[in-house]
């Protein structure tokens, strides 16, 4: 079997999921790994499937062509290697932000994570509260190696924050479900 990753993003409504999947399933594939997300109304996929060995990247995207055009969807596929690690090892932990949007805060602070070793798993931020007091909200899934003490970066980011006018917090991530 093969594996690919398969992104589409356009403006939500309803039946997006369902078109995509039952493509998928039509041409022998199965989901492995997804993330789903509407986005400023804009609904944002990104699949991992498993394919029949007589299925190419360009294939499954021509068969996605037709939900694609009728939801206006812009679709990339692509094959991906089977032989790249699933996931990095080290302890899992859980990175937050908090404060005032400006420019920069992701970067900054993926910047610093990257610098120590850090590999980011995950990433969600969010405008949260009125639109008077505005606050910028990020959570971050990371992956520390074994080598990296996690006081260490968690101090770095506090100092970060400082200097970013925002609150950095990191703490071991708890044994979830997903």
């Amino acid at each position: 079997m093969g594996h690919f990753a398969v992104s589409a993003v356009g403006a939500d409504q309803p039946g997006i999921v369902a078109a995509v999947t039952g493509v998928l399933v039509g041409t022998g594939c199965n989901i492995e790994d997804s993330s789903m997300s509407i986005l400023r109304g804009h609904f944002a996929m990104m699949l991992v499937v498993a394919g029949p060995d007589d299925l190419d990247a360009a294939r499954l995207e021509q068969a996605l062509g037709d939900p694609a055009r009728d939801l206006d969807l812009v679709l990339a596929v692509r094959a991906i290697d089977d032989d790249v690690p699933t996931s990095p090892e080290g302890d899992q932990w859980t990175v937050s932000v908090y404060g005032a949007d400006r420019p920069g805060i992701v970067h900054e602070v993926t910047k610093l994570l990257a610098e120590a070793g850090v590999n980011v798993t995950d990433v969600t931020t969010r405008v949260i509260g009125d639109a008077d007091r505005p606050v910028y909200a990020m959570l971050l899934d990371a992956t520390l190696p074994p080598t990296i003490a996690g006081s260490e970066v968690g101090r770095r980011l506090d100092e970060l924050g400082r200097t970013l006018g925002v609150e950095c917090a990191m703490h071991p991530s708890e044994a979830d479900i997903l």
